[in-house]
């Protein structure tokens, strides 16, 4: 089976349903991540940027900006997707009371206009006094709609937005398999690290700008746009790995 997949330039293309499989437990839609793009660089794959896509008639989608009224849905999918452990994972220390990245912040939505995956960036320094990078996450997909390719539509739009508004450098935690296809690898996180317990193996990132990442080191630091009011603290317990 193909999905099609429609770019922003009104092209179709085909992947196979085999680059697309396999996108959760430690990565966004389910099971076992497999290294089927031998890391493959996003402009290797087709549709880079895609904002539609159908798998047969079973499942139709469109990738779209994250609007206010999104968030109560996308909440509630992460909860379904990740589980009420989802706010002590590390990354939170990065990303809790501040906004996403400008312009950062992606939802799928099936026909019926509900939520069905999301992804947002966030703002941080390498370092104390590190270049500015970002920090991807969370990825998540409807749990029922494991392996229909919206966890890759929001990846591509992701580091496609992200390089073209000029940004250097993503990070993120997850599994190297299933973001190898996107570029991403822990060759240059060796002198990097996140602000809590993490799986140094999974610790990745994917240079925008060829040596953005060069000689950076460090704890990643929060810099992005604070929430105004009082914000919602994470579960008891300590921090988990991310």
């Amino acid at each position: 089976m193909d999905i099609r997949v429609i770019g922003m330039n009104g092209a179709a293309v085909k992947l196979p349903i085999s680059h697309l499989e396999g996108e959760m437990g430690g990565s966004p839609e389910g099971g076992a991540a497999r290294d089927v793009s031998k890391g493959a660089p996003p402009s290797a794959l087709p549709g880079i940027s895609p904002s539609r896509g159908e798998i047969g008639s079973s499942c139709a989608y469109a990738i779209a900006a994250e609007a206010t009224a999104d968030i109560p849905a996308r909440e509630a999918l992460l909860d379904r997707a990740m589980g009420q452990g989802r706010r002590r994972k590390s990354s939170e220390k990065l990303r809790r009371g501040r906004r996403p990245s400008e312009g950062l912040a992606f939802v799928a939505r099936d026909e019926t206009g509900a939520v069905v995956g999301t992804v947002r960036l966030w703002d941080v320094a390498l370092g104390e006094d590190g270049a500015p990078a970002l920090l991807l996450g969370p990825l998540a997909v409807e749990p029922a709609l494991k392996g229909a390719g919206i966890g890759t539509a929001l990846m591509a739009k992701a580091v496609e937005e992200a390089h073209r508004l000029g940004h250097a450098a993503i990070l993120l935690v997850g599994d190297a398999p299933y973001y190898a296809r996107f570029g991403f690898s822990a060759e240059k996180t060796a002198h990097l690290a996140m602000p809590g317990p993490y799986e140094r193996h999974r610790f990745l990132a994917l240079e925008l700008r060829p040596g953005a990442l060069d000689g950076a080191h460090g704890t990643l630091r929060a810099t992005g746009r604070k929430l105004a009011g009082p914000q919602p603290r994470a579960a008891a317990g300590s921090l988990r790995s991310a």
